[in-house]
């Protein structure tokens, strides 16, 4: 419990700081906001009204505290590019289906490593093991969005496994919108889960070549009771570590895939809302996708202390 309160408090420390950064970065950008939303026809008593209206005029912490209490209370104010629509609103329309994109990619992601791992360690510098290894670097070189292009091409339009562009609403047809999501996030996963299978595989190889395997052999354990019983255990620890920053990969990546397959996510308004200059959404959806890495981040470290008892905080 001592962790997790540790644990705890250094996030929510983080969460402010990566709030504050995000709203200094955006005050940084050149241009005044107000001057923005009306364009050339506003006029000097318009910008300033609406430099008031916006809180604007204030001193920057002032600024800061009252958006600060605004994000906190969900009341982030209305959007510019999509006519005032409730920002906090068009975000949890849209966070459900990223939501389930990053759930998807990250379930892919372990079938295909975990499996691929420990096939390719059990047959160490065989063809095999070399094939496996030849195509995860290759899989890592390869950008998601690349994948993405190619299997459009593949197997929407040569195949037709599925129809481009067709994308069905989760609350439609949630069988038809997981089928319209696979592809995505396939190309989502499958950079991610070769790095997976380089870093489990190399944690295999280093556990296999450790005491505790060589007395589970002696007193008569197959390989694969080894295996499966004491070194995929230990050797999966580190590849739990990798989680977090696959996380802000598969959030990272989701931006630029949810444009190329037209899905309507926080990634597709992320870009939209950047085309269109509006700069408080920008700034919210940011602070948004960071929150959630970072708790992410936190929820993976929780568990790798239940996972590993002998983990402990000096």
């Amino acid at each position: 419990m001592e962790f997790v309160g540790k644990r705890l408090i250094l996030t929510i420390i983080t969460l402010f700081l990566v709030s504050l950064l995000t709203f200094a970065a955006f005050n940084m950008i050149p241009g005044d906001p107000a001057s923005l939303i009306l364009g050339i026809d506003g006029t000097d008593e318009q910008i300033a009204a609406l430099r008031t209206e916006l809180g604007l005029d204030r001193s920057l912490p002032e600024q800061y505290g009252s958006w600060l209490l605004r994000f906190i209370t969900g009341n982030l104010g209305n959007s510019v590019r999509f006519r005032g629509a409730s920002i906090a609103g068009m975000v949890m329309e849209r966070l459900p289906v990223t939501f389930w994109l990053a759930f998807l990619s990250l379930v892919l992601i372990f079938l295909i490593a975990i499996p691929v791992a420990v096939f390719s360690s059990c047959r160490e510098n065989s063809f095999l093991d070399r094939l496996v290894n030849t195509v995860t670097t290759i899989s890592i070189s390869v950008p998601g969005f690349f994948l993405g292009v190619l299997f459009i091409w593949v197997f929407g339009l040569l195949l037709q496994f599925f129809r481009p562009g067709a994308y069905v609403p989760l609350e439609e047809n949630f069988g038809a919108f997981l089928q319209y999501l696979l592809f995505p996030a396939l190309a989502i996963a499958i950079p991610n889960a070769a790095m997976v299978i380089k870093f489990l595989r190399g944690s295999i190889f280093q556990q296999l070549r450790s005491d505790y395997v060589r007395t589970a052999y002696s007193k008569g354990g197959s390989r694969s009771w080894v295996l499966y019983r004491h070194v995929l255990r230990n050797a999966v620890i580190p590849a739990v570590t990798l989680l977090g920053m696959i996380i802000g990969e598969i959030f990272s990546g989701s931006i630029v895939i949810e444009q190329v397959f037209t899905i309507p996510g926080i990634g597709r308004l992320l870009i939209a809302s950047i085309t269109s200059r509006d700069l408080l959404l920008v700034q919210s959806l940011v602070v948004y996708i960071a929150c959630i890495v970072v708790l992410a981040n936190t929820l993976v470290d929780i568990a790798i202390q239940m996972i590993d008892p002998r983990i402990r905080v000096k």
